[in-house]
């Protein structure tokens, strides 16, 4: 969710709470000791109500959707950089021939995380949410 939609969210739920304690208000009078004004407006706040709460569900759906759709990017993304840093790293292997035996850098332990993994991360921190024109 931007942040549009969150000060969206936020005011449709302050909206949503001040209806429904104004409903409770007319809710607690006595059926026989109701008006017509109070049933039209008991009417009027529970459409009210409803419409807010359409409304806010849509927003939530929209921010999910959105949410869904970036998940997917980032893995296509992770994907596409696997695939382009793989031949990468053959490169380097192979034309990695260390000048003296004695130093020869030791190949990282499997619990460190690969260039692919890294390059990942560092397009992620350098976009966050926004989209990215590294493609």
């Amino acid at each position: 969710m931007d942040r549009g939609q969150r000060m969206d969210d936020i005011q449709l739920c302050k909206d949503i709470m001040s209806l429904k304690q104004e409903l409770r208000q007319i809710v607690t009078v006595p059926e026989k000791e109701k008006t017509k004004k109070h049933r039209q407006r008991e009417e009027e706040l529970i459409l009210k109500i409803h419409k807010l709460v359409q409304k806010r569900d849509f927003l939530v759906d929209d921010a999910e959707v959105e949410r869904l759709r970036e998940q997917e990017e980032d893995k296509e993304m992770a994907e596409y950089l696997r695939l382009k840093l793989m031949p990468l790293e053959k490169k380097l292997k192979s034309s990695h021939t260390p000048p003296k035996p004695k130093r020869q850098i030791p190949e990282p332990p499997p619990n460190k995380p690969s260039i692919t993994k890294s390059g990942v991360a560092i397009i992620k921190d350098c976009c966050g949410a926004t989209q990215c024109a590294v493609m």
